[in-house]
């Protein structure tokens, strides 16, 4: 490895990260990892390990980690939607164009009750939006 390396290392978990401190300075100069906190970005909590206490510091980049987490999250939800879209015309020209009775006799039922189950919500949604904003 070359350059300087973080502070901090954030191992991803499903609700967030296992925080580790990055230490260098030891006499065999190898990349020490010291698990200091557990952050969950769902409720915003950061459990420091066992009996350790965190700085303000440590605090500090912790929360900023979470603020981008979550950008990248909310990114990356919003991008699969528009996948899923996607997803949805080619499944119609498939369906329209190339797919054999047995294919669409596998998928169709599927397909119908989630897509119902979308339109549903969907409505649910902009009704609620509409009803609001009066």
């Amino acid at each position: 490895m070359t350059g300087t390396l973080p502070d901090y290392y954030f191992r991803i978990r499903e609700n967030g990260a296992l925080v580790f401190r990055i230490d260098t300075e030891n006499r065999q100069r190898r990349i020490e990892m010291d698990p200091i906190a557990v952050a969950n970005i769902r409720n915003g909590e950061i459990k420091p390990q066992g009996d350790r206490v965190l700085s303000d510091e440590d605090y500090e980049e912790i929360r900023r980690w979470m603020a981008k987490r979550k950008a990248l999250l909310a990114l990356r939800d919003i991008d699969d939607i528009h996948r899923a879209i996607d997803h949805m015309n080619l499944t119609t020209h498939w369906a329209q164009t190339r797919a054999t009775d047995e294919q669409l006799e596998e998928v169709t039922d599927a397909l119908l009750l989630a897509m119902h189950d979308l339109r549903t919500v969907l409505v649910r949604k902009k009704a609620d939006r509409m009803t609001t904003s009066d």
